[in-house]
């Protein structure tokens, strides 16, 4: 069947706009003005986003697959105690389909490649709100439950899930009607500066995560004596911060395709092996959340601060309309851009003759 499909031919680096370039890939760029139907269709064939397209687009099925188990399997509608676990799954399932979606659609245009990663950033924001929630509900120590930092863990969360967002839009192209009106070409960050840029990426999504953690460090790391809930839970906990903190390695490093530019442009570059440690961490932070939510299920319903739809389902209804408010400011100045005439390098070329 697919030798009767025509795929578009893959590019060099030196053939693409710059807003396509991404660190020590030298090869495998789709046409920087693919239609819906060839991005769709690319991910039949090798370039260097099929696999950061599979390595998120096929783990969604499986969260699914578990969202759809709790749903199904338990009285959510009167049980309140899966609801953290609920909004866990859901924007787990967010953020590996935002991702997917993005690695697809991204190559319709440089306005398209800047919205689809808005969306995937908003995405990733929500996946740390559905963190921190799972983990007000499930994890914190038995000595902080009830403390004052629980009271306003939540809210705090809520709050840096508002920043995640837009900072790591800002990153992209600065302040919308500010820094990039009508020519989406004049960046403020990410040309002038793409080190400062990856700087505002890293600082957006590592701050939620350090703090959604603060009482799993102090649980595994700090704590001695009595309330330390020294359970099952704690070596998968440990697994998933291995995986975590490799994730964020290799985000921030670029390796191994910095070391040997151009050889790992289809396979094995950093980004691919930075979504495969993503979605293990996720895996096992999932595990650790079930494991802890059978184990504590006893003691937390009578001495933690009870669940609520406000400070689960709630929280994250709120969360996702201002992410989506931040998003829209940031990509509506793209919607009334003017055109966009960005012809690969060769076919540049070929005009000028």
């Amino acid at each position: 069947m697919f030798s009767l499909i025509k795929l578009r031919r893959v590019f060099t680096v030196h053939q693409v706009p710059k807003a396509f370039h991404e660190d020590s890939i030298i090869s495998g760029y789709r046409h920087p003005r693919s239609s819906a139907t060839d991005c769709v269709l690319s991910l039949f064939q090798l370039t260097n986003e099929t696999l950061n397209v599979w390595t998120h687009f096929l783990p969604t099925w499986y969260f699914l697959w578990k969202l759809m188990t709790v749903l199904l399997m338990e009285d959510v509608w009167y049980n309140e105690y899966t609801w953290p676990l609920l909004v866990f799954l859901f924007s787990s399932c967010v953020y590996l389909l935002a991702s997917s979606c993005a690695h697809t659609f991204s190559t319709m245009s440089t306005r398209s490649r800047h919205i689809c990663y808005f969306f995937d950033y908003g995405a990733l924001s929500l996946y740390s709100l559905g963190s921190a929630i799972s983990y007000s509900a499930y994890v914190f120590p038995d000595s902080w439950v009830n403390s004052t930092f629980h009271c306003y863990y939540i809210p705090v969360a809520v709050l840096n899930t508002i920043l995640s967002t837009s900072m790591a839009c800002y990153s992209r192209l600065g302040l919308p009607f500010v820094h990039y009106s009508h020519d989406i070409d004049e960046r403020f960050v990410e040309i002038p500066s793409p080190r400062l840029s990856k700087v505002f990426r890293i600082l957006a999504f590592a701050y939620p995560y350090l703090f959604d953690n603060i009482p799993l460090f102090y649980r595994l790391f700090l704590c001695v004596g009595e309330g330390c809930t020294d359970n099952e839970a704690n070596s998968i906990h440990v697994t998933h911060i291995f995986f975590a903190f490799l994730t964020a390695f290799l985000f921030a490093t670029h390796l191994p395709e910095r070391l040997a530019p151009g050889r790992f442009d289809y396979i094995g570059h950093s980004h691919q092996l930075f979504h495969i440690c993503g979605l293990i961490a996720t895996h096992f932070q999932m595990k650790a959340l079930e494991t802890d939510m059978v184990l504590r299920q006893s003691q937390l319903l009578t001495t933690a601060p009870p669940i609520t739809f406000n400070n689960t389902i709630g929280a994250a209804l709120v969360s996702v309309c201002i992410s989506l408010g931040i998003i829209y400011l940031h990509f509506l100045p793209l919607l009334y851009s003017h055109p966009e005439t960005h012809p690969t390098k060769n076919e540049g070329k070929k005009r000028k003759h």
